[in-house]
């Protein structure tokens, strides 16, 4: 997918090139910055000693040597003071400048550090946005994958109040009690329908809920990749606009128009729900054409309709969310 965060070791990444949350020496410093130079070993800082420094905001670039990935570019973050000080927009910088650089270079794949929010103080929750809304917009126009790669759990953090709203929206969904009676009453309104109680009534139940086979032939008369593309048109969407707001790469959306029986992953099929901002019910129809649906069983089901209810269709915003939660990423 275009934009993915991961639980990694940075220094490890297999990509076109790292970014580097440094200082404005470019000499080394602590935590990403002294790891990079670690693993990279001392060409780096030979290199680093001929850029002559770096500013806040802006971002130079040297090999990787050592590294996995080829490149390395530098950025040099904001120190956090109040919010009041400029440090969104240096900030903003940093992802903007580091992105035009990869850009610039024909890099395909590049992986950020959440930059400042270690010991520059920068809060977690919103740099992490920063990031998001940064890395989105740029993807918007221009084909290149994208990660935030997270070290650990503890330098991951989403806005409170988001994570304490999903969090009692699952809590008050994700009950297997709450199932049990659902089905029961269910089974109640159908049982005076069916001439005994009991056992014939679970038996009628069913009966009613369960399409004939002519319904379920019928439902196949438009597949999934025939749903998707009307619904594009339908909406007057362009097929960029359409798998770029998917978290879906040119690739893969190639293989869904030239192939009317091609078959997505759930999270690929919601992934375009989202981008076509449907309601719940369209979701679960749109997920019925690839052989989904969704269940209050699965915390990750409960998650999207959370997002879906409350009207927010932002895929970066709810893959931060289910990354929160442990759960896999929507995009392809």
């Amino acid at each position: 997918m275009p934009l993915e965060i991961i639980r990694n070791d940075i220094t490890k990444m297999d990509v076109d090139a790292i970014v580097n949350a440094a200082n404005e020496s470019l000499l080394g410093g602590g935590g990403v910055d002294e790891m990079i130079h670690r693993a990279a070993g001392v060409e780096l800082l030979e290199e680093c000693r001929t850029l002559g420094g770096c500013s806040v905001g802006q971002a130079k670039l040297t090999r990787g040597y050592k590294l996995k990935a080829r490149y390395v570019i530098h950025t040099v973050g904001p120190r956090y003071v109040d919010g009041k000080h400029g440090e969104k927009a240096l900030l903003e910088s940093c992802y903007r400048r580091s992105l035009e650089l990869a850009d610039k270079n024909g890099f395909q794949s590049v992986a950020f550090p959440l930059i400042s929010s270690g010991i520059y103080g920068y809060p977690k929750d919103e740099a992490l946005r920063v990031a998001i809304d940064v890395i989105g917009e740029f993807l918007f126009s221009h084909e290149m994958t994208v990660y935030v790669v997270i070290f650990d759990k503890a330098s991951y953090k989403i806005g409170t109040k988001l994570f304490d709203d999903i969090k009692e929206f699952i809590d008050d969904n994700y009950v297997e009690e709450n199932r049990i009676l659902r089905r029961n009453a269910a089974y109640a309104s159908a049982a005076p329908q069916c001439p005994k109680q009991t056992l014939e009534a679970e038996a009628c139940f069913d009966e009613a809920i369960s399409p004939s086979l002519d319904d379920r032939l019928k439902d196949l008369d438009e597949s999934f990749s025939e749903m998707l593309l009307r619904m594009i048109d339908e909406r007057g969407m362009t097929d960029a606009e359409c798998y770029k707001k998917a978290n879906v790469d040119r690739k893969h959306f190639s293989k869904i128009r030239s192939d009317v029986n091609y078959r997505p992953s759930k999270q690929t099929a919601i992934a375009f729900a989202i981008s076509l901002e449907l309601s719940l019910e369209e979701t679960e129809d749109l997920l019925k054409k690839a052989g989904f649906a969704l269940s209050h069983s699965n915390k990750f089901d409960i998650i999207i309709e959370f997002f879906i209810t409350n009207g927010n269709y932002n895929i970066y915003e709810i893959n931060e969310a289910l990354f929160a939660f442990d759960q896999s990423l929507l995009g392809a």
